[in-house]
């Protein structure tokens, strides 16, 4: 159980994280990130072990969260990380499921029915997965009354019948049970470049990592954060921004979409929420020559 703060407020819009699993991983950092230099994990296993790498066993720790938003009202989710009970033939990590997601969710008031808008910033296995929820034998929507919002350009590409997926692709069964029934429903709204939801939040497309990975950019008062999905997936990525994880589509429009934004996020002193990052899970940037550091971290207790 993490105790301490699990939310910040950012002007006028709350942002709570709500964890689905913190934990060991079977990833090894030349697996995950084969652009990396493997003395830059040995050498810095001071700050990196224990939040986000076990130096003793050489693998990455895992971590999977929602950032669960409340602003003007509405009440969003970013991202749904891997979902209870799936078949992930090629990505038994995410297989079969059973977490307490849903109860993390009450626990801060919100029931499946309250959410009014869930946002997928790309539509990989880890992001997706409560989309749904199993009911007898076929998948649901999981939040009923929601806008689930989608880039056309990731729903087109990870659709297998347009574009059918190579043999042992990670990503299989995903379209067809996190994606299908929610866009069966009539749920899905696609979008493509910009989608402003409300004042102080705005979609827009940074792609690289999938043809249509996005940014959720906040902006209220005189504060504002990004939500950056898997654009930035581990701290080494602030350290050494040109390093890929081995899941971008498009390595260089992946880097430049990551410096793009890095690149804001110091000169505008942004707080930059990634999908996966364990310990305090969000920060502020500071540019450091042709690459960045991280300044400090959000008030959020480490998990």
């Amino acid at each position: 159980m993490v105790s301490g703060p699990q939310t910040v407020v950012i002007g006028g819009v709350e942002i709570t994280r709500i964890q689905e699993y913190a934990g060991p991983s079977p990833a090894t950092p030349g697996f995950l990130f084969p652009d990396s230099d493997p003395a830059y994990w040995r050498d810095n296993a001071g700050w990196l072990d224990p939040d986000f790498f076990d130096s003793g066993r050489g693998q990455l720790r895992s971590v999977l969260h929602t950032w669960l938003i409340r602003s003007q009202g509405a009440v969003i989710l970013v991202d749904t990380g891997a979902g209870n009970g799936k078949e992930r033939p090629y990505a038994p990590v995410y297989a079969h499921h059973d977490t307490a997601y849903l109860a993390n969710l009450a626990a801060v008031g919100v029931a499946p029915e309250d959410v009014d808008i869930v946002i997928n910033t790309h539509l990989h296995v880890d992001h997706v997965g409560w989309n749904t929820r199993l009911e007898g034998r076929g998948w649901v929507p999981t939040f009923p009354n929601a806008r689930y919002l989608i880039t056309r350009e990731d729903f087109e590409f990870w659709d297998p019948v347009k574009n059918p997926r190579p043999p042992a692709d990670g990503n299989q069964n995903v379209f067809e049970d996190s994606v299908v029934p929610v866009h069966r429903a009539g749920l899905v709204e696609l979008w493509s470049g910009e989608y402003r939801i409300d004042s102080d939040l705005v979609l827009q497309a940074a792609p690289g990592h999938t043809p249509g990975s996005a940014v959720l950019r906040l902006e209220s008062g005189n504060a504002g954060a990004l939500f950056v999905g898997d654009i930035i997936h581990s701290p080494v990525q602030i350290a050494a921004p040109d390093v890929n994880s081995c899941f971008c589509e498009d390595p260089a429009l992946a880097r430049a979409s990551r410096r793009r934004l890095l690149a804001e996020a110091a000169e505008r002193s942004l707080l930059v929420f990634p999908a996966h990052f364990g310990g305090h899970s969000a920060c502020h940037v500071a540019a450091a020559d042709d690459v960045f550091v991280i300044r400090d971290w959000a008030d959020l207790a480490r998990i």
